[in-house]
């Protein structure tokens, strides 16, 4: 197993700054070719960026929330995409920490292990006496050309009988690759459908989402890790805002890098002149401090439960989603607001801000991101009602 000295948070911002020239380079390649370009890939492992959640005895860094979303912010200021895939991949790497040590050991063979996935059930699952037989197919898995692993989540029949959905981790090698990845936003992404056909998985790589509800994981080694306890809803909100603040900094710098000398055609002001363009910033950049500050709050929420290992309440469960909702309607919003007030010329495809805008807006509609449905969610804690789902 891989010893490394796990970089200061200066020092890893450090490296994601120097590797921005060539994600922003490839951007536009990654969009056209609705995958990520291998250098981009290949500069987020020489980084090290790949490594936030991998456990430290495999070469990991097992690093703080607030670290993880600085690092996002800077991976999204160069290239949307690019943070998007890295956010995916950290969130199975935590998945897979929680997985028998055994596992582990083959999974993290390589700390810059890629591992696609998601956790919405599809398919099923029939229970063999050494594991699960499953088939199926799983959509949007973000970074899979880049991926050597996948976690996936199908239903089967629990040992009392009732169909619970179990989640689980297989080689890419074994699954179908369907390329259907014809999108709006999020085009370098990649994520493509994976399926399965009467894919046997052993008993020890796959876990019931009940026990997992419950945070009785399969590691023994790191049980004690802070990195790994708390249920998977603050890590996986926590690690997800990054990419929106970042993006929304980039509209804002694209934006702001065109402002001087760029005329208000059919009037005799230039941008930075207009009086509507002082108010159309100002909004933008609050937007932008207020969901930084939900971002950040729910980081140190997520770290000081991890370090404490203090349960958390329902109303801080129902926060975790509805922070990560409101991080993604307010950049939403400024890069609305930027993207509006860029003109005409913003809607080439070499400009940054139109890419910006169809990535935003395409994250906004993901299941864990939705502002809506999370907002709901919180307001029926607030009242006193039961969740009615069990992601939380």
């Amino acid at each position: 197993m891989e010893v490394v000295k796990i970089p200061s948070r200066a020092e890893l911002l450090q490296r994601v700054a120097d590797i921005g020239p060539v994600l922003r380079a490839n951007a536009l390649w990654g969009d056209q070719h609705q995958r990520l370009a291998d250098e981009a890939v290949e500069a987020m492992i020489d980084a090290g960026v790949l490594r936030v959640l991998v456990p430290t005895q495999y070469g990991g860094y097992e690093s703080d929330m607030q670290t993880i979303l600085d690092v996002d912010i800077a991976l999204a200021r160069a290239d949307g995409a690019s943070a998007f895939c890295a956010t995916a991949w950290w969130a199975q790497c935590w998945a897979v920490a929680h997985f028998p040590d055994s596992v582990q050991d083959e999974v993290f063979a390589s700390p810059d292990v890629r591992i696609c996935g998601t956790l919405v059930p599809n398919g099923k699952g029939e229970i063999t006496k050494d594991g699960v037989v499953v088939s199926g197919e799983w959509g949007f898995n973000s970074g899979a050309w880049h991926s050597q692993w996948k976690v996936l989540s199908t239903f089967a029949l629990n040992p009392a009988g009732e169909i619970e959905p179990i989640a689980a981790v297989v080689p890419m090698s074994d699954l179908e690759i369907v390329d259907d990845w014809d999108v709006a936003g999020l085009r370098a992404t990649g994520s493509i459908t994976l399926a399965a056909r009467d894919m046997f998985i052993p008993r020890e790589r796959f876990q019931w989402m009940s026990d997992v509800a419950r945070q009785e994981y399969g590691s023994t080694r790191n049980a004690d890790s802070p990195c790994y306890r708390g249920p998977i809803i603050g890590v996986l909100s926590a690690i997800n805002t990054g990419e929106k603040i970042g993006l929304a900094q980039a509209a804002r710098e694209a934006f702001f890098e065109r402002i001087h000398g760029r005329p208000i055609h059919h009037t005799s002001y230039t941008q930075a002149e207009w009086p509507v363009t002082h108010v159309q910033v100002a909004e933008a950049d609050l937007k932008i401090d207020e969901a930084e500050y939900h971002a950040r709050r729910l980081a140190a929420l997520v770290d000081d439960k991890n370090l404490s290992n203090e349960p958390y309440s329902i109303r801080e469960r129902a926060y975790c989603r509805v922070a990560v909702g409101r991080v993604s309607q307010l950049c939403y919003e400024a890069v609305d607001i930027y993207t509006l007030a860029s003109g005409a010329g913003s809607i080439y495809s070499s400009m940054p801000i139109q890419r910006i805008q169809r990535d935003i807006q395409a994250i906004n509609v993901h299941a864990l991101n939705m502002p809506i449905k999370n907002l709901e969610l919180y307001g029926r804690v607030l009242c006193g009602l039961e969740p009615n789902t069990f992601f939380i």
